[in-house]
């Protein structure tokens, strides 16, 4: 199994792997609920998944999304003062599907079917501490150049262990 992408929740990092060895690792911010695969939970799944969609190729860093989609705005914190209720899905997205049947796949543990992504966030959204509602959030440059490095279908792996 080649696993391209490793997820540490207790770190808060992302690994980005080349036949098994880190070429890239990046903050990111999992879920302030912890790790869990339950819908509705708020919380990061863990398990095998892998890359079922990327969304934002060539948009600018700091497009928005909603509903997976770019809305035409450009993120700044004016924008953020006028929508404070908006949780930011910024640059790219990486919608992630589990591979896991019964744990993070099928029935109310499925991650594709929670809108679980790897997405970019806004530039002061603190990075290395849990405060997502369940996506794994990364710095806007980094989720650009992470989004080129990978393709759909490469596995990621989200432990709750070190």
């Amino acid at each position: 199994m080649d696993i391209r992408l490793r997820v540490s929740i207790p770190e808060q990092r992302l690994y980005l792997l080349a036949k098994g060895r880190t070429v890239a690792c990046y903050p990111v911010s999992t879920a302030t609920n912890g790790a869990g695969e339950k819908m509705g939970s708020g919380c990061t799944p863990c398990g095998l998944h892998r890359i079922r969609v990327k969304i934002g190729a060539g948009m600018p860093l700091n497009t928005v999304f909603v509903r997976r989609r770019p809305t035409g705005e450009i993120f700044t914190p004016e924008l953020a003062l006028r929508f404070p209720e908006r949780d930011w899905i910024l640059t790219r997205i990486l919608w992630l599907s589990g591979l896991e049947p019964g744990r993070n796949r099928y029935g109310d543990r499925d991650t594709l079917r929670r809108f679980i992504y790897i997405h970019g966030c806004p530039a002061d959204a603190p990075l290395g501490i849990p405060l997502s509602h369940g996506c794994i959030r990364m710095d806007n440059a980094a989720v650009a150049a992470l989004f080129e490095s990978v393709r759909v279908g490469d596995k990621v792996l989200i432990e709750q262990g070190v």
